[in-house]
């Protein structure tokens, strides 16, 4: 990562980047498009990422501009020309591939506020951030078959994980809307709120988790993602290492003064 500024907000473009105390707030905008992506998104994107990583944020929200949170690719940025056109591995492995690599692997917790239509790749980056809360409004669509591909940005990965492969299976071969509600009854997103109360509820969470330990936080999202794809004794490691790393941090330390003494803790992330 570059050395950059702490504290950088973008306030133009197709990214936004905005900061609430230790919370860092990107938004897709777009919105006349409904936040697909471009290069030049994906681009900005990365750079509000390192503004964030640069910032030292405690926690990251994600939402959307307008009426949609992302409606995966913007085809439009796409070359269909005969001959010439556009390599569809490439654009996921250097651009998809890498944010949803990026989001799972980032040191805080990473909230999806999803306000509108979250399709496609859209729909699986909501999905890869750690938890998501949705306006009722909202829908989550694996759009992918409508134009004869499959599923993208980890939502082969991710589905069969979160909702069985029933489902999973099911919302991949029809392209079917999923509401926000269906999706927090199957276990696909955290909470469906009413439309007017997410900017809020989803600040709040954010905030909420930002004077967590982050540390563990961190730890958590590490053990859990390296849970879904090992076995049991890597993973009764893999908890061994991290519980003795933590064990001896500030932060435990203080968390447990802090019962001891019947008090607030005060969490630092050391």
């Amino acid at each position: 990562m570059p050395d950059l500024p702490p504290r950088v907000s973008l306030t133009s473009g197709p990214v936004l980047l905005a900061w609430h105390g230790q919370v860092a707030a990107i938004t897709l905008n777009r919105p006349d498009k409904l936040n697909s992506f471009t290069r030049e998104m994906h681009a900005t994107l990365q750079q509000a990422l390192d503004h964030v990583e640069a910032g030292s944020a405690r926690a990251l929200l994600l939402t959307g501009a307008g009426r949609g949170f992302c409606a995966g690719q913007d085809l439009a940025d796409l070359d269909f020309t005969p001959g010439a056109m556009t390599d569809l591995g490439e654009l996921i492995d250097v651009w998809f591939n890498r944010l949803i690599r990026r989001l799972q692997k980032l040191p805080l917790p990473v909230i999806a506020a999803v306000n509108g239509t979250a399709a496609g790749a859209g729909a699986n980056l909501a999905l890869a951030c750690d938890m998501v809360l949705a306006a009722r409004s909202a829908s989550f669509i694996q759009a992918f078959v409508k134009i004869g591909l499959v599923p993208d940005s980890g939502g082969t990965w991710l589905l069969p994980k979160r909702i069985g492969m029933a489902r999973a299976m099911g919302l991949a071969m029809t392209g079917d809307k999923l509401s926000a509600d269906e999706a927090e009854k199957w276990g696909l997103i955290w909470e469906a709120m009413e439309d007017n109360l997410l900017p809020a509820q989803a600040l709040a969470l954010a905030t909420h988790l930002a004077a967590q330990p982050t540390r563990a936080l961190a730890a958590i999202k590490q053990a859990m993602y390296t849970g879904a794809s090992q076995g049991l004794d890597a993973q009764l490691d893999l908890e061994r290492d991290l519980q003795r790393e933590l064990g001896a941090s500030h932060d435990y330390a203080e968390g447990v003064n802090a019962f001891l003494e019947k008090r607030a803790p005060r969490f630092t992330g050391r």
